[in-house]
């Protein structure tokens, strides 16, 4: 492998692309996915990566039914650009196993990288915590020689979660919080979101810390009766959410829900803050103290959160 200062590094998922650039090794990335925007200067570097499906075009139900088409007939919905990776003779790759809607798969990356002539080091990234999402900061800087970095970075973030959970010490009012991660079928949350829910003051019953969010149902959600609704449906921003709602058919007894009555139904920055496990996951869990609490942190930044208007959830 080369030095550490001409380490050539690929990223192919854009949550290790914010970790390489947060360790200041962007000059260093050689290539990235075509959904790496973050920091926005990596978007000009050579994408390998292209996917099958278009938030843009498809609705949220389109989008559900040609991802369980495709992984259950053991396709991939993502396409990788095996001839451009190879031609920039990266030393390291950095992918992941645990999810294949969310970046090409592990068996496709590794079977492209035996294909070089030199040796590459693959590394797979399988956060399921927050505290996953810092050992991958640390992962990250232990292989390419910046451990100081890391540690400074892990320790800086640690310190702003704290920061939250001591303004919420002694608070008894937690809103149960309901972070639909998918408009239809809905999902309930999985992965580190419920801890971000905890950690900022809510009620974090709905949804499994740890593990994968899965599908839910209508009852379940009335059974829960949500004070806040937080739509952060993986891979979408604001604005994808609010263009898909109107056709999005939510579930049954949705208008009657607690939140949607008094107005607590928020839209945000699902990508940046809550689907990527990266060091923003801690500015996604500012952003929800600041929807449950704004006594306590203020209102949110219109850049951050929207309130969603209710003629936008008329289907269900």
């Amino acid at each position: 492998m080369s030095s550490q200062q001409t380490l050539r590094i690929v990223s192919l998922l854009p949550s290790a692309t914010e970790i390489v650039c947060a360790l200041g090794l962007e000059n260093q990335l050689v290539g990235v996915t075509h959904e790496c925007d973050f920091p926005s200067s990596v978007t000009g570097k050579p994408k390998l990566t292209a996917s099958r499906i278009s938030h843009e075009t498809m609705s949220s139900a389109e989008i559900d039914h040609a991802v369980r088409t495709q992984l259950d007939g053991h396709g991939s919905i993502y396409n990788l650009d095996e001839e451009a990776m190879r031609a920039l003779r990266p030393d390291l790759i950095l992918t992941q196993e645990l999810c294949e809607v969310c970046a090409v798969s592990y068996k496709t990356v590794e079977q492209a990288a035996r294909m070089f002539e030199t040796d590459v080091r693959v590394v797979s990234l399988e956060p399921n915590t927050i505290a996953d999402i810092f050992g991958n900061i640390r992962t990250v800087g232990a292989l390419t020689g910046r451990e100081a970095e890391a540690a400074s970075l892990v320790a800086e973030l640690e310190a702003r979660l704290e920061a939250l959970k001591d303004a919420l010490n002694g608070v008894e009012r937690r809103p149960r919080t309901l972070m639909l991660e998918w408009l239809e079928p809905a999902f309930a949350p999985g992965h580190w979101v419920p801890e971000q829910v905890f950690i900022a003051g809510g009620d974090h019953a709905f949804g499994r810390a740890g593990q994968p969010s899965v599908t839910t149902t209508a009852e379940e959600i009335r059974a829960y009766a949500p004070e806040v609704v937080v739509m952060i449906p993986c891979g979408y921003y604001k604005e994808d959410i609010l263009r898909q709602l109107p056709e999005s058919r939510l579930p049954d007894g949705w208008s009657k829900l607690p939140a949607v009555r008094s107005g607590e139904v928020w839209a945000v920055d699902a990508t940046s803050y809550f689907s990527r496990p990266g060091p923003r996951v801690v500015e996604g869990a500012e952003i929800l103290a600041r929807i449950l609490h704004p006594e306590i942190f203020g209102e949110p930044d219109k850049d951050d959160a929207v309130r969603v208007r209710a003629e936008l959830m008329r289907k269900s």
